[in-house]
C-alpha cells in the first residue's frame, strides 16, 4: 500500500538523501522507501520530520495522516 508524503519534495529542498539518511540515523534504501512510498514505523516517520528540522506536531506537512 502507498503512503502519499511529501519526504522527496522537502529533502530535496535542504539537502542529499545521504545527509537525511545520516542526520534521520536510517539507512539511504529506508529514505529511497518512503520516497516510493512505502511505509514505515512510526518512529522512522519521527526521525525523518526531526532530521528535516521539523516539529512532531509538523509531521502533517510532510506523512499524510492514516486513516
Amino acid at each position: 500500500m502507498k503512503i502519499p508524503n511529501k519526504v522527496k519534495l522537502l529533502r530535496e529542498k535542504l539537502m542529499s538523501k545521504s545527509e537525511l539518511a545520516r542526520k534521520a540515523g536510517i539507512s539511504t534504501v529506508t529514505v529511497d522507501r518512503i520516497e516510493r512510498g512505502e511505509s514505515c514505523r512510526l518512529e522512522t516517520m519521527r526521525k525523518i520530520n526531526l532530521a528535516l528540522g521539523l516539529t512532531l506536531e509538523d509531521r502533517v506537512q510532510v506523512f499524510q495522516e492514516q486513516g
